[in-house]
């Protein structure tokens, strides 16, 4: 064991989803010890008895530089006293695989490493969050002291030790500890043959069922691969971009219709499968498409939540309970009033559906960044997404069109855009923000796009399971139609800052309207208000999903 003596970084805040940088900033000499040396000596402060009892856990989803951290993770692990270090064969995990084995397994948590749907590449992304016992990702009260262990820093603990072969599964000893490689997809898999019947989605295949999944050359390949072809028996070449890829093949990993072209095509084609899929870098995220035809990420939690008692074993219990984030269509919401169990509206960030699930009030939960899960894991899941969609289609043997027009006949319909206006300098995109927020007194009782303003308020969640509190989480715009605004700021990105713009629009027509012309008085009275022309000079945006 060696003692390297260090200098602290200024810039190793943890985000919502863990410390996010460009690929060469990890690579600075020391960059990469000092932040997971903070995590340590965080974590250490809550178990004075050490580390030699606990198990650690550590993956990513194969981009750039994950085989060199893995390495640099493992040497220091093993000199901070961890007993046992679990780790993905050849580094890899996705991020809900990540979460099923901290759970399975009973460790103390994990370093995921990811930058999830963004690039990949020494010239793009990379990322590590430390994920905590339950398995989800670290909340803000331990993220702010990891910050401030990392601005005080002076050393960190390693070994003088040369790479180990991670190629294949085993187990070895490194000083004290013990050192398991593990195959990523088995604890991952357990958990889905525990939750879906997978006898009848072999029997939806066996039936001619076809599907395209797309894994955009990324983390979730492995898994598709072996769960959809080799276990429930889907074509070969059912799963497209199926290899992950340290630069993703020079792709965009975002699972929506501006970064999955191919998959589009695919399914606007003639002879189109039956459903089509994607997930994103890490695992986490995912896109539902069925013929001509999209499935917004609020439309496909609301789906799912309104099918999952009666067509997936594992809720057949019913729900506890649902959420969603605060941005997300309210489509949820009018599924759980209609199941009469309770709907929380959070901040964007899962750790707050984690709270929800550990304290059982919540089964159900989704965000409108494409994000769904439940609480199998505190992760959202892409591939869980996907078995629920394909247990939708075996239980109802309808196109995905249709069963959604069901839904919309039923519930009604939300009309719902996000728009992104990306790379922004921080302080425009900070004045943008802070300017609404002034606005918020003097839209009281205001008419925008035909309708009255109920409420304009800058979103504040008090958590009903540990009282905390978490402010200025986005301005929301309500009116009194049921329509609303909202304006936010991404956490995610790396570069530059990302303004999000927020419409929704309810209507019970059976959902046949024309979306954009649905939006469209909306869409113009929220560039307006925002005053998006006068300080960006435009007010189109850059991608709208």
């Amino acid at each position: 064991m060696v003692t390297i003596q260090t200098t602290p970084f200024s810039d190793q805040k943890p985000g919502t989803s863990g410390l996010r940088k460009k690929t060469r900033v990890f690579m600075q000499p020391h960059y990469v010890e000092n932040f997971v040396q903070a995590v340590f000596n965080t974590v250490r402060e809550d178990l004075p008895e050490g580390f030699a009892d606990q198990t650690l856990v550590v993956g990513g989803d194969g981009r750039f530089h994950n085989r060199v951290a893995t390495q640099t993770i493992l040497r220091m692990a093993a000199a901070n006293g961890f007993g046992r270090v679990l780790v993905g064969r050849d580094c890899m995990l996705s991020t809900p695989a990540a979460s099923a084995v901290i759970r399975r397994r009973g460790a103390l948590g994990g370093l995921v490493l990811s930058a999830s749907h963004n690039p990949g590449g020494i010239d793009a992304d990379f990322g590590i969050k430390y994920n905590v016992r339950n398995g989800g990702p670290a909340p803000e009260s331990i993220t702010q002291r990891i910050y401030e262990h990392s601005l005080k820093i002076k050393e960190y603990v390693t070994l003088d030790q040369p790479d180990f072969d991670l190629k294949g599964e085993g187990t070895f000893r490194i000083d004290n500890s013990e050192v398991v490689i593990i195959d990523p997809l088995a604890d991952y898999t357990a958990v889905f043959e525990e939750l879906f019947d997978f006898e009848s989605l072999r029997a939806l295949f066996a039936r001619g069922f076809r599907m395209q999944f797309d894994a955009m050359n990324a983390i979730t390949g492995p898994y598709a691969h072996h769960i959809l072809e080799e276990l429930l028996g889907a074509a070969a070449g059912t799963v497209i971009n199926g290899t992950p890829l340290e630069d993703f093949g020079g792709l965009h990993p975002d699972p929506n219709l501006a970064h999955a072209p191919e998959l589009v095509a695919h399914m606007n084609a003639p002879d189109a499968p039956d459903l089509g899929a994607a997930c994103d870098g890490d695992g986490d995220r995912n896109l539902i498409l069925g013929r001509n035809f999209f499935v917004t990420p609020g439309d496909s939690l609301a789906l799912i939540a309104e099918h999952a008692q009666t067509c997936i074993p594992g809720y057949r219990a019913g729900l506890a309970g649902v959420a969603r984030s605060m941005p997300t269509s309210t489509a949820v919401d009018r599924v759980a009033q209609a199941m009469k169990v309770p709907c929380y509206e959070t901040p964007t960030g899962w750790k707050f559906f984690g709270n929800l699930m550990d304290a059982g009030l919540c089964t159900i939960c989704g965000e409108e960044s494409f994000g769904t899960g439940s609480n199998h894991v505190r992760e959202k899941d892409g591939l869980w997404a996907v078995l629920c969609w394909l247990s939708i289609m075996a239980a109802t043997s309808k196109p995905v069109s249709e069963v959604v027009r069901e839904h919309w006949q039923r519930f009604g319909r939300s009309y719902y855009q996000r728009h992104d206006y990306e790379g922004l300098e921080l302080a425009t995109a900070t004045e943008i923000i802070e300017a609404l927020r002034s606005k918020l007194t003097t839209l009281a009782d205001a008419s925008i796009a035909g309708s009255r303003i109920a409420r304009a308020d800058d979103f504040s969640y008090t958590d009903s399971t540990d009282g905390s509190v978490s402010a200025h989480q986005g301005i929301r715009i309500l009116l009194e139609d049921g329509s609303r605004i909202v304006c936010r700021l991404s956490g995610t990105g790396t570069e530059g800052a990302t303004l999000r713009l927020y419409v929704e629009r309810y209507l019970k027509d059976g959902g046949e309207g024309a979306i954009e012309a649905v939006l469209a008085p909306l869409v113009q009275a929220a560039r307006e208000v925002v005053d998006l022309r006068a300080r960006l000079g435009r007010d189109e945006p850059t991608i709208i999903t």
